[in-house]
């Protein structure tokens, strides 16, 4: 009688890194596996750790960010990693200019709409349309208005 090796998944799938590349103020463009491409604020991970104070005022040192051989953390020279799980857990912080447009979409909201629902101005509304960063915050309420949106149909 044969016998065969059966391997049970556990989790979910690790999430893979394709590339990165630094955009400026503990900011990175990911190049995930899957083909989404995202810019990720690590400032919440890099200013919470001492394992990351070389690189919170060197940008020089910040900006030679490179994937693990094993596409499933960020290095930095000195030993710096930061894991893709937690990479992946800070993209929701992040929003772009066509995501939050999408949103605005979704949810049909005009500028004056948006800005009431958010709290904040129209012009600002404005601004994020086109290309003003997205402050995390404001990322995380408009993935809630849309989330919300989603659940109640």
């Amino acid at each position: 009688m044969a016998t065969s090796e059966f391997i049970a998944p556990v989790g979910l799938p690790l999430p893979r890194i394709n590339d990165v590349e630094a955009v400026g103020d503990l900011r990175v463009r990911v190049f995930w596996k899957s083909g989404d491409v995202q810019v990720i604020d690590l400032a919440p991970a890099i200013l919470s750790h001492r394992h990351f104070i070389p690189l919170r005022s060197n940008d020089e040192l910040f900006r030679q960010v490179s994937v693990s051989e094993t596409q499933d953390s960020l290095t930095w020279p000195g030993e710096i990693e930061l894991s893709a799980v937690w990479v992946e857990e800070l993209a929701p912080n992040s929003l772009n200019n066509e995501e939050f447009r999408g949103a605005m979409d979704e949810l049909a909201f005009s500028l004056d709409g948006m800005a009431a629902r958010l709290g904040i101005a129209r012009r600002l509304v404005a601004d994020y349309r086109k290309d003003k960063p997205i402050p995390p915050a404001i990322a995380l309420a408009t993935r809630y208005l849309v989330e919300h949106r989603r659940k109640v149909g």
